[in-house]
């Protein structure tokens, strides 16, 4: 059996009873460590379900797919990911390759950073299309972003931000060289997306474009949801280029139209 398990947002003790009780009963624990982290370390999840666990990066979960669910033929094998197993795309691949190679499987979901932003006080359901914001480069500078929320602000929905992550990367010398050197994992901050929004918003009205957000949007930002020191900052995107809200994983929020509860919410 292939079991893909959530392992929600904060730390160990935040996988479900259920979660917990599929993993005591594989052999092979694999966790997932590129789309997403926890505030504590493979050692303290180890220590708490009493497993060694396999970290599986990118390069082994895309060379190495294939023979992680061969093994689930055999024996239990579970897949750990940090919030719930379909938070990320890349994990519906893993299913498909199960079906298609008759490997049985079970999902056990659990909490992720697109249900815990309620606790900012925006309601669930007035969001629009979540999207991705990327390290920019010197050579490559995505917008694709800014165009998406000023869509859901036309409709009045909020928007969802969920900031690069840079875990295992190589250099592009360093890739073309072949060469096995990491650089230092990368986590964005609230502050480095509001300011590249806000470098969209002013090249864009360079231009006499018209503005779908500008300097004074209300925006969220949130660190660490699900943690006990987690963060919730409610700003205007431009005082969110200079604030501060410690250590990852980080998320920003850009509002749309805002319903009287929700304002209450935000001000508490």
């Amino acid at each position: 059996m292939f079991y893909l398990i959530g392992l929600g947002l904060g730390d160990a003790t935040d996988i479900t009873v259920k979660g917990l009780r599929a993993l005591e009963r594989c052999s092979r624990v694999y966790l997932e460590a590129y789309t997403s982290v926890l505030t504590v370390g493979k050692e303290a999840l180890e220590e708490f379900y009493g497993r060694e666990l396999i970290v599986a990066d990118r390069e082994l979960v895309e060379q190495q797919a294939d023979r992680i669910l061969e093994d689930a033929r055999e024996t239990d094998v579970a897949f750990l990911v940090v919030g719930d197993p379909f938070g990320a795309t890349t994990h519906s691949d893993l299913i498909l390759r199960a079906v298609q190679a008759g490997v049985p499987y079970k999902v056990v979901h659990n909490a992720s950073i697109i249900n815990a932003v309620g606790v900012c006080g925006l309601q669930l359901y007035r969001f629009g299309e979540t999207v991705s914001l990327v390290f920019w480069t010197d050579t490559w500078r995505p917008e694709s972003f800014y165009d998406k929320i000023c869509k859901n602000r036309e409709a009045g929905l909020h928007t969802l931000c969920l900031l690069d992550i840079k875990v295992k990367e190589q250099s592009e010398e360093n890739m073309m060289r072949g060469r096995k050197i990491y650089e230092p994992p990368r986590f964005m901050t609230v502050a480095q997306a509001a300011d590249q929004l806000m470098q969209i918003v002013q090249r864009r009205r360079g231009e006499g474009e018209e503005l779908g957000l500008t300097e004074d949007t209300l925006c969220v930002g949130v660190a660490r949801l699900g943690a006990d020191n987690q963060a919730i900052r409610v700003a205007t995107l431009q005082q969110l280029v200079s604030c501060d809200l410690g250590g990852p994983l980080h998320s920003l929020m850009v509002t749309g139209q805002l319903h009287p509860l929700e304002v209450d919410m935000l001000q508490l």
